[in-house]
């Protein structure tokens, strides 16, 4: 027997059994980009413009933070635990979230992916005022264990830690991005167009909830995620099981596998962080034609991506594609020196 699908606003009914606080300025526009489309000689083009989140220059942690710090206000928290690349987008909004809730922020930033320059995110983190550690440890579990246990040691003098958690907290920020995925939808309905294509940068909890958003809604169109760096597991059977852990938490009866998830690693270039000629031609492209900046570590990929469908006939004039702006513009200005090249 098919499983009961939801209406949009049905999918918001069941988010909010979930603690939540506001931060985001949404709905956020969807924008269309006529003069970017034909210049590519393809389909009907939108742009989801999750760059304009509005919380210290946006993106789509943002989102994912309205969720995960009501959940640390929930738990009484009065200090988050956070860690990603030095030049993280993630870090720096959950400094600014933070800020405005009250709670102290401290950070552990890999110079692997990128030097330690004070620019773009790095310098917007401390201007938050956050305590920012430097370290060698690469992202990834390595990362995560060091996370938990500064958490640990924190919890030893007397505070409440509300750290990064894969497990608790990528199906609690995934939810966000199945209420992202209604709010396009009810955007699109509204301008008159149905879309057959939304494309995105991600590899973690914005994935997971735009595939578990179109599971529940019932929405025949295709996502493809487009990852910004390669992980040490399977990512689609990952991707599965986040949206699966949100769907327990919404009380939904969804469940996704490995092969529910499109997900392709064509464009990351040699290494996570690498600017890449065909993101590069992306961002040239769309600054040039729409006046809408891209991020070279993820965006600007992610719209490489679309380029390539298009000129491999793999998306065309019969379709309508939405892209999603994850956001990341402050790390253009750390990029100076490659995007001057």
């Amino acid at each position: 027997m098919p499983l009961p699908l939801l209406t949009t606003d049905q999918l918001r009914q069941q988010a909010t059994r979930l603690p939540r606080v506001p931060l985001a300025h949404l709905p956020t526009p969807l924008e269309e980009v006529p003069r970017f489309a034909k210049h590519l000689a393809g389909p009907r083009l939108f742009i989801k413009r999750d760059d304009c989140t509005g919380l210290l220059f946006g993106g789509n942690k943002t989102r994912h933070n309205e969720f995960l710090m009501g959940e640390a206000l929930r738990q009484k928290a009065d200090v988050v635990v956070w860690g990603a690349g030095v030049q993280s987008n993630n870090c720096r909004q959950t400094a600014a979230a933070c800020n405005k809730l009250g709670l102290d922020c401290v950070l552990y930033l890999s110079r692997a992916s990128h030097n330690d320059d004070i620019q773009g995110n790095l310098l917007l983190d401390h201007l938050m005022g956050a305590q920012v550690h430097i370290i060698d440890e690469p992202m990834g579990p390595a990362l995560d264990d060091l996370l938990l246990a500064k958490a640990a040691e924190l919890k030893k003098t007397g505070r409440r830690p509300f750290v990064w958690d894969r497990i608790i907290g990528r199906p609690l920020a995934a939810v966000s991005y199945a209420l992202c995925l209604a709010e396009i939808l009810d955007q699109s309905r509204a301008q008159g167009v149905e879309p057959t294509a939304i494309y995105a940068a991600a590899a973690g909890a914005t994935g997971g909830g735009l595939a578990l958003g179109k599971a529940v809604l019932g929405w025949p169109g295709k996502i493809r995620l487009l990852c910004p760096i390669h992980w040490p597991w399977d990512t689609p059977a990952d991707l599965a099981e986040v949206a699966n852990a949100s769907a327990a938490l919404l009380g939904l009866p969804q469940r996704l596998g490995a092969t529910d998830i499109d997900v392709r690693t064509d464009y990351i270039g040699p290494h996570y962080g690498a600017v890449t000629a065909a993101g590069r031609e992306a961002m040239d492209l769309l600054a040039q034609t729409e006046g809408i900046l891209l991020d070279p570590v993820y965006t600007a990929k992610a719209m490489a991506g679309l380029i390539d469908d298009v000129r491999q006939c793999r998306l065309g004039p019969a379709d309508t594609t939405v892209f999603i702006h994850t956001g990341g513009t402050p790390a253009v200005f750390a990029y100076r020196d490659e995007l001057m090249e």
